[in-house]
């Protein structure tokens, strides 16, 4: 979990909580709990957000992937561009 000036207003303390409860359950448990947060964001979002929003998802998985593949061989390295790169930060 990232912090940056638009998420400042956020209580970090209390998501990491329910990131730590939501990840000791099981896999198939945790994907039930994604599927089901879904149609709440998507309703929030215009189409082109909700677009963003899977394409934010995709990238963070991916990013995963390729960090445990590479262990050790730091951001600079990568090649797919993390949050602080999309962002200009």
């Amino acid at each position: 979990m990232t912090t940056s000036r638009q998420t400042d207003w956020m209580d970090h303390p209390q998501i990491r909580k329910l990131v730590e409860k939501a990840n000791a359950m099981t896999l198939a448990e945790r994907i039930t709990l994604v599927k089901g947060l879904v149609p709440g964001i998507a309703d929030q979002l215009s189409e082109r957000e909700y677009e963003g929003f899977i394409e934010d998802i995709k990238a963070k998985g991916e990013r995963f992937h390729e960090a445990k593949t590479h262990p050790g061989e730091g951001r600079s390295q990568r090649q797919v561009p993390g949050e602080r790169e999309l962002e200009n930060r």
